[in-house]
């Protein structure tokens, strides 16, 4: 992928705020998320966008633009989803269900798999995943310390353990293959189930301890 920037070549962009390049957007992440990286082309995306393919370039001065512009929109959406769930009683709950969406999980593999080829779309995509899991798991240290809740696992460890699971189970997925998933899915509901009670409420072993 091509990079630099309007200013370097003094060629002048379509405003960041204007509807064509948000359906530009929107419709660049139903490629990747239906059709792959590969094909992410400019006639692709304004296809669907029901839009002309130089329009694209008129607004992203290369494909690669357009990429960055992707994950800082996905971001923004993800950092949304997690704070209308954290801002629920459950949020633990709410994470593991936001983050199993199979066309987030597979636009977040395409854009990992984007990122390996373009230094640029990396530093993008890793300054927004930090962005969001430290937003997340100080949030949910907060909320676990307002209830109360004192649990073996630390919200940063908890946050990741979700992601990389459910990551793990879309991917397996998007292939057709599901073997196990019922079971650890019933065994992380279990386990989030188990942050909210008390140490008398856990089950015990035989000589009754938790």
């Amino acid at each position: 992928m091509a990079t630099g920037s309007a200013a370097s070549t003094g060629r002048r962009f379509g405003a960041e705020n204007s509807t064509t390049r948000a359906a530009l957007i929107r419709a660049g992440i139903e490629v990747l998320q239906q059709q792959g990286g590969g094909a992410l082309t400019a006639r692709n995306v304004a296809e669907r966008a029901g839009l002309k393919p130089q329009l694209v370039h008129y607004y992203f001065r290369t494909i690669e633009d357009l990429v960055i512009a992707i994950v800082r929109y996905a971001g923004d959406e993800g950092l949304k989803r997690a704070v209308r769930a954290i801002a629920s009683d459950r949020p633990l709950q709410e994470l593991w269900r936001a983050s199993k969406q199979e066309r987030t999980a597979a636009l977040a593999a395409e854009i990992t798999a984007l990122a390996q080829h373009s230094e640029a779309i990396r530093v993008e995509a890793v300054r927004l995943l930090e962005q969001q899991r430290t937003l997340m798991s100080e949030a949910l240290a907060r909320h676990l310390e307002l209830k109360g809740v004192k649990p073996h696992t630390s919200a940063m460890a908890t946050t990741i353990i979700l992601d990389a699971i459910t990551r793990l189970l879309v991917g397996e997925k998007l292939l057709g293959f599901t073997l196990g998933h019922e079971e650890i899915e019933t065994a992380i509901e279990q386990w989030l189930d188990d942050f909210y009670r008390s140490p008398t409420q856990l089950p015990t072993n035989d000589n009754g301890s938790a």
